[in-house]
C-alpha cells in the first residue's frame, strides 16, 4: 500500500483518483504531480514502483502544502479573521453563513439543527 503525506492511498484505483484522497490535492493538482513525476494517469496505484511512490511523495513535500500543515493553515486564518472583527469573523464567531446566503429559510447546515421557539398562549376571558 502506498503511503503519502501519512494517508493510505486505495491501491485499486488510478493515480489521479487515489492522490484526491490527500487533503489539499484535487484532480487539476493530482495531475499536476504525476506529470511532474513522469507516471501515466491511468495507471493503478498497485503498479507503482517504489521510485514512482518515492518521486510522489519528496514532490509533494517540497513543493506543496497538504495535510494537517493546510489544515492549521486554514485555521489560522479563520482565527485571525475573528480576530480582527471583520464581517467574515462575526460570521464565523456565530456560525452563520459568510457569503451572502440567506438565513430566514435554510442555512441549516451552517445554524444546526431547528430551535424551535414556542408560541405566547392567547389569554381567554
Amino acid at each position: 500500500m502506498a503511503r503519502i503525506a501519512g494517508v493510505d492511498l486505495p491501491r485499486n484505483k488510478r493515480g489521479v483518483i487515489s492522490l484526491t484522497y490527500i487533503y489539499g490535492i484535487g484532480p487539476a493538482r493530482a495531475r499536476e504531480v504525476l506529470a511532474q513525476a513522469g507516471i501515466d494517469e491511468s495507471v493503478k496505484v498497485q503498479d507503482w514502483t517504489d521510485d514512482n511512490i518515492k518521486s510522489i511523495s519528496v514532490y509533494i513535500t517540497n513543493q506543496l502544502t497538504v495535510e494537517g500543515e493546510l489544515r492549521s493553515e486554514v485555521q489560522m486564518n479563520i482565527k485571525r479573521l475573528m480576530d480582527i472583527g471583520c464581517y467574515r469573523g462575526l460570521r464565523h464567531r456565530k456560525g452563520l453563513p459568510l457569503r451572502g446566503q440567506r438565513t430566514q429559510t435554510n442555512a441549516r447546515t451552517r445554524k444546526g439543527k431547528r430551535k424551535t421557539v414556542a408560541n405566547k398562549k392567547k389569554v381567554t376571558k
